[in-house]
């Protein structure tokens, strides 16, 4: 499917983003980013490029080996870019570059120089200035570069507590791009659910779901999709997915797709033999409950922290009435009793990246605001050693959407795929009649 008339930002919206940034900094001061370079995979191959976000949100410029220069003065503010210079012989090795004279009015910078020249020219253009907005450490290709420059500021600022802050409230046409990576993740959940099935592996369900990644126009996952069979689902981060699916078992599928740079992220858990246990109901339908009241507590106002609490409260509750955890509620969650099967938190930020930048707040008690894409995941793990009535051990359920703050309150980003317990059996049901047919 052809998404290309939608899967860019116009270039100026890249441009009101530098002027706002300007804006924030300091007169008599430099502000500079390093791109992303290639990275070795092995031997001589390396690993598909994705350019840094940072970079990404101020320019739109996808080559490696680039730095963005900012200055402001009294008498001006000028955006400069360095980039590789055209070379016909390796464009056709290695792909086809912008080059120096077409980088000016294509990506509308004030000034645009070759990286090999950067030496030259930075001591140049920031001569009498005296701050540095720098980020030590980031890029070590280009902590290289500035240190051969000569250059000397009186003082380093972090200009990432300023860029953060901007990416983290979407504007109208990224939460149009975010929106279509919802639902395009959405989509590859639907077709995981469709394609599961007893002894097939994980690793052939984690491709069911980036070909629909790569059919509805996103090539890439915005993260390591993962694909946990049974025991499995208790390891938060398993990548492994090498392992058959069994008749009986939950699987647990985080995976979310990247559109035009910016990242969905969904989890559903559903059985692999497309009806859930009794006992697997239960602990779903508590993380279920948990969800929902979350997303309609989550709105400009409110707080992950406050909302993560009163999730925990239902799952206490809950975990109480199911005899997996004995006691007085309040007197567990003071001792956070609840930890060795909810070890994580509700939610994060969403964006560029699939853990976005920005400042949450001390155990994320920060306020939210229109503007703002979160997710909302809790989960239940009970792993195979815990100490637990049978039934229920080796259950690990975790379901995760997207939300975006409006003034109306919420917009679940990802709602079109499936999450009632009769929607996925009846989804999975339909799948197999017509395999049969």
């Amino acid at each position: 499917m052809d998404l290309a008339y939608m899967a860019e930002l116009p270039q100026k919206e890249f441009a009101e983003r530098r002027k706002q940034l300007l804006t924030k900094m300091r007169t008599n001061s430099a502000l500079l980013l390093f791109s992303e370079i290639e990275k070795r995979r092995n031997n001589d191959c390396t690993f598909p490029f994705r350019q840094d976000s940072y970079f990404w949100y101020l320019t739109g410029f996808n080559e490696p080996n680039a730095a963005l220069l900012f200055v402001k003065t009294e008498q001006s503010e000028k955006a400069i870019l360095f980039l590789r210079p055209r070379d016909p012989l390796l464009e056709t090795w290695n792909g086809r570059r912008l080059g120096v004279e077409r980088a000016p009015q294509t990506l509308e910078v004030n000034e645009a120089y070759s990286i090999d020249e950067f030496a030259i020219h930075l001591p140049k253009i920031t001569e009498n200035l005296t701050a540095l907005y720098h980020v030590p450490a980031l890029h070590l290709w280009g902590d290289k570069l500035l240190s051969e420059s000569a250059v000397n500021f009186t003082e380093i600022l972090d200009w990432r507590p300023i860029i953060s802050e901007m990416r983290l409230i979407k504007s109208p046409n990224e939460i149009r791009l975010m929106q279509q990576a919802g639902q395009i993740s959405a989509l590859a959940h639907i077709k995981a659910m469709q394609e599961t099935r007893p002894h097939r592996f994980e690793y052939e369900i984690e491709g069911e779901i980036l070909h629909e990644f790569n059919r509805h126009g996103a090539r890439f996952a915005s993260y390591n999709s993962i694909v946990a069979g049974g025991d499995n689902a208790c390891i938060l981060h398993y990548t492994e997915n090498d392992q058959p699916l069994k008749d009986g078992d939950l699987v647990l599928v985080d995976a979310g797709c990247e559109f035009a740079m910016y990242a969905g992220d969904i989890t559903r858990t559903f059985p692999v033999n497309g009806k859930f246990s009794q006992a697997q109901r239960e602990i779903y339908s508590l993380v279920l409950k948990a969800q929902k009241r979350a997303i309609e507590l989550l709105v400009p106002g409110s707080s992950i922290k406050q909302v993560n609490d009163e999730v925990i409260r239902i799952k206490v509750q809950g975990l109480v009435e199911l005899g997996i955890l004995q006691g007085d509620v309040d007197e567990l969650i003071e001792q956070k009793a609840y930890r060795q099967f909810y070890m994580h938190g509700l939610g994060h930020w969403l964006g560029l990246d699939v853990h976005d930048v920005g400042e949450y707040g001390e155990e994320r008690s920060r306020t939210l605001a229109v503007g703002m894409v979160i997710t909302v995941e809790p989960g239940l793990y009970i792993s195979e050693e815990a100490e637990v009535p049978e039934q229920y051990k080796g259950i690990g359920v975790r379901i995760e959407d997207n939300l975006l703050m409006t003034e109306y309150g919420n917009k679940i980003l990802t709602a079109a795929v499936p999450k009632e317990i009769e929607e996925i059996e009846n989804l999975m049901g339909k799948s197999r009649e017509f395999l049969k047919m």
